[in-house]
């Protein structure tokens, strides 16, 4: 999307209510990697822009009843929008990342983030 100036880039960050951490450390990633990506884009924030050509890509947290995990990257220009969502129907996938990721640390010292649990 780097090429189409015409789209502006947003996250939406949606978990239950009793998730402390706003914006979780998924749409942190997922805003690090689009700014890696698209020139226009150079910090992410939690404060909503108020110049649609803005340097900044909005997360927009919002914590509500039970939701397990919902994130939405949407791409909107005045022709369309095109979304990239990921919907957790249960926290299970989340429980299964965390025994990986602790098999995956045992026996290591340092700092590792999923990217190395995952080996991308």
């Amino acid at each position: 999307m780097n090429k189409y100036e015409v789209y502006d880039v947003g996250i939406k960050d949606i978990h239950h209510i009793a998730k402390l951490d706003k914006p979780s450390g998924t749409a942190i990633t997922l805003a690090k990697d689009i700014i890696e990506n698209l020139d226009r884009k150079k910090v992410w924030t939690i404060k909503e822009p108020t110049d649609y050509n803005s340097r900044s890509l909005y997360i927009d947290s919002e914590r509500i009843n039970q939701t397990p995990g919902t994130h939405k990257v949407t791409y909107n220009s005045e022709i369309d929008s095109i979304e990239i969502t990921h919907t957790a129907h249960s926290r299970m996938g989340f429980a299964n990342g965390a025994l990986h990721a602790a098999e995956f640390i045992a026996g290591k010292k340092g700092i590792y983030e999923m990217k190395d649990v995952l080996s991308l």
